[in-house]
């Protein structure tokens, strides 16, 4: 049965591809000129060769051929193939030589990024001080540290910018996987590992720990003890008196505070 021009485009569509994406195409990579389902694929199998030197990463722009994974025909990068004539993605970027048959992800090619992102357009706004696309209740609502996504995730060190992970802003500006920030708090780490500030409003956790101290008498010695604390999350300096539970900051009433200089104890 002869095949309509719509039917040939979508034939094998979501048949084919990899775990990383549904593509009817393989890339040949210009840097070693083997061939793999995707760049990620590369770069996975590429990222752990014995010999250090010799590991690399592709870079997506620079693909110009790829294999059309139902005829097995290699040619240049294009969305449809010029032999069996199906289209071997149904989502196409030219300018990142990137496939995906399943659209439901909401691909768009932010031109600021340089790069294809997920989860639609009109979902996402770039912020140019921070050098990249953010969720569009962030929007006049986060911190801006300039290039902050272009550095690797604090906690599994996977690079941000590219990541295929969901990644989230803390209230300090700095960016992490949001699976790796629900998994740090699942642990009970409430603070930013590269600034220290808290991620979360603590003031309950503050008053918490105002009735533990309240509720803990001091043993004698130590009750009229004094020592000064630097506060992490508004970096002020005060004078406090000593406490083993925790320290109060004069300042922002944090409890996110860590001493300077020891109690003094008479011998």
């Amino acid at each position: 049965m002869e095949l309509s021009a719509n039917e040939r485009l979508d034939f094998g569509k979501m048949g084919y591809g990899c775990k990383h994406y549904q593509r009817r195409c393989k890339i040949r990579a210009p840097c070693c000129n083997e061939v793999f389902p995707c760049r990620h694929c590369h770069n996975d199998t590429m990222g752990t060769l014995k010999k250090i030197s010799d590991r690399h990463e592709l870079v997506r722009h620079e693909v110009k051929q790829v294999i059309c994974w139902v005829c097995d025909t290699e040619q240049q990068v294009a969305q449809v193939c010029s032999n069996c004539g199906i289209r071997m993605g149904e989502y196409f970027c030219e300018i990142c030589k990137f496939y995906d048959d399943d659209t439901s992800k909401g691909q768009f090619h932010c031109n600021d990024c340089g790069i294809c992102r997920v989860g639609g357009r009109e979902n996402f706004f770039h912020c140019q001080r921070c050098g990249s696309c953010y969720s569009v209740h962030l929007r006049d609502n986060h911190s801006c540290i300039e290039n902050s996504m272009r550095h690797h995730c604090s906690i599994c060190y996977e690079y941000l910018f590219d990541s295929l992970k969901e990644t989230t802003v803390l209230k300090c500006g700095h960016t992490m996987h949001l699976d790796c920030l629900n998994e740090m708090t699942k642990r009970d780490q409430y603070c930013c590992p590269i600034c220290s500030k808290s991620v979360f409003d603590m003031s309950n956790a503050w008053k918490r720990i105002d009735e533990e101290i309240q509720a803990t008498i001091m043993p004698e010695d130590y009750q009229n003890k004094k020592v000064w604390i630097l506060c992490n999350d508004c970096n002020d300096t005060t004078e406090v008196f000593f406490h083993i539970i925790g320290h109060k900051c004069g300042h922002c009433l944090s409890y996110n505070t860590r001493m300077i200089s020891p109690p003094v104890v008479p011998s």
